[in-house]
């Protein structure tokens, strides 16, 4: 399969929203695609159609399209298809690779019941598989497949190695329901056939269905695709990844206000490693990105890391960029949008933001004194430090700053020099200074804000708290 091109599928069932694990699953495919100048696509498995919504098909593109996985072609409903999968049910029927099944769910159970008290396994075994079709009775039946009993069926992992299952311990599957409709382990092999996928990248828990999947493509005479079976993802405690551990669902860290990068890279490492590389971007990940670096244990998610991961995708981020995903996070948290004025200040104060933020509050926390408007509101700490006598050197400043020249050299010897005047440190007309430009004891230091601010803006604040 090796001159064959790349084709990786991404194939969740829409019954709620894209889940941590599936959103690394998409990126583990999305990644060895497009490293391999390949094709991603994406397949949603609606066959349940109890439990399968289209706002749930909707959240899942919307997790994948912040998450910045793009997928080619139209996505393919699976549901959709199932008069191919038909089709196929009744070429394998045809071919003498499947047989028609007439046991009622009655005659199962009681099969399966009088198995566990003689302590045989209970694997239905059909008794219609042989049977002389001038036999079968005018009634209801279900497609199975012809399964070997003998021998084993094999299959080389690109994760787990290799893994062996003794034939008669597999059954012989339903591919066709006694409804007419096809069930989810043939559906799976006719689209992943049909869609040219040539490697199935997929969660773990799938493993056991690989063998049977796998009976069904050589029952058919259809290459079978490289499978890659990537552990799951489990808590800090270790424990399987769930809603006790906090947030699980994409848009749940969307909302959070984690950028879409900083996720790509952190889960990424989840599971897989180049090296001892923590941080990397999307080119280097796509160059990287391979099956034999993918773990067998399950993987732990650490917020911590995330955290860490994230600051450092901000802290290089193209600034316009950053303001456009921080716009995308307020409409995704139902918070007023900027104003054109809010971005233009953003944009400004950027450098001086971004270097030590992990998420998109703690910047916009950052920012309060740019994209706040007159008169600031001041808070308790920092209001006490402007008393009468930090009143009166802010007083004493003004005249000097609106005569100066504004670049920070200058501002920071006029502060200086009235600092000295006084006989102060400079924190100590630093911090009623930052009272009056953030209204916050904590901010950016004093001369990015009034650089940032530019003199009108500064010069006006400063008039405010000097009454």
């Amino acid at each position: 399969m090796s001159d064959t091109p790349v084709v990786t599928r991404f194939a969740p069932s829409p019954t709620g929203t894209l889940h941590i694990g599936g959103a690394r699953t998409a990126l583990f495919n999305w990644l060895y695609a497009r490293g391999r100048g390949g094709r991603f696509l994406l397949r949603i498995e609606d066959t349940d159609r109890a439990r399968s919504t289209p706002e749930a098909t909707e959240a899942i593109f919307r997790g994948l399209k912040w998450l910045g996985l793009d997928w080619d072609d139209e996505p393919v409903s699976q549901a959709s298809r199932a008069a191919r999968h038909v089709e196929v049910a009744r070429a394998l029927l045809d071919s003498g690779h499947a047989y028609k099944c007439f046991a009622t769910q009655e005659e199962i159970a009681a099969f399966r019941e009088a198995a566990r008290a003689e302590g045989r396994s209970t694997l239905f075994r059909s008794p219609w598989r042989d049977a002389d079709p001038a036999s079968h009775p005018d009634g209801p039946y279900v497609i199975r497949l012809k399964a070997p009993r003998e021998g084993e069926t094999v299959i080389e992992d690109a994760v787990q190695g290799r893994v062996v299952w003794r034939n008669d311990q597999l059954d012989d599957m339903i591919c066709l329901r006694s409804d007419g409709s096809p069930t989810y382990m043939l559906a799976v092999v006719v689209d992943d056939h049909d869609m040219g996928v040539t490697h199935v990248i997929r969660g773990d828990d799938h493993l056991a269905n690989a063998a049977r999947q796998t009976l069904i493509y050589r029952a058919l005479g259809w290459e079978v695709p490289v499978w890659a079976h990537i552990p799951l993802i489990h808590g800090p405690d270790g424990k399987k990844l769930s809603k006790r551990h906090g947030a699980t669902g994409v848009e749940e860290f969307q909302k959070m206000g984690y950028p879409a990068a900083g996720m790509r890279n952190y889960l990424a490492r989840l599971g897989w490693s180049h090296g001892d590389d923590e941080f990397f971007t999307d080119e280097q990940a796509k160059e990287w990105f391979d099956l034999s670096g993918i773990g067998r244990a399950p993987a732990r998610f650490d917020f911590k890391k995330l955290e860490n991961i994230c600051g450092r995708h901000i802290a290089i981020a193209d600034d316009a960029a950053l303001v456009a995903e921080i716009d995308e996070y307020l409409a995704a948290t139902g918070q007023p949008p900027l104003t054109r004025t809010q971005k233009e200040g953003l944009l400004r104060a950027m450098y001086c933001l971004k270097d030590r933020a992990r998420t998109f509050p703690e910047l916009l926390d950052k920012a309060h004194f740019v994209l706040a408007s007159r008169p600031i509101g001041i808070d308790e700490k920092a209001q006490r430090s402007l008393d009468d006598v930090s009143r009166g050197i802010l007083n004493e400043l003004t005249p000097q700053l609106q005569n100066a020249s504004w670049d920070r050299d200058t501002l920071e010897a006029v502060v200086a020099g009235v600092a000295q005047a006084h006989g102060l440190k400079l924190g100590k007309i630093a911090q009623p200074l930052r009272a009056a430009l953030a209204g916050r004891t904590v901010s950016p230091s004093v001369f990015d804000m009034m650089l940032v601010l530019g003199r009108e803006e500064t010069l006006a604040r400063l008039k405010d708290v000097r009454g």
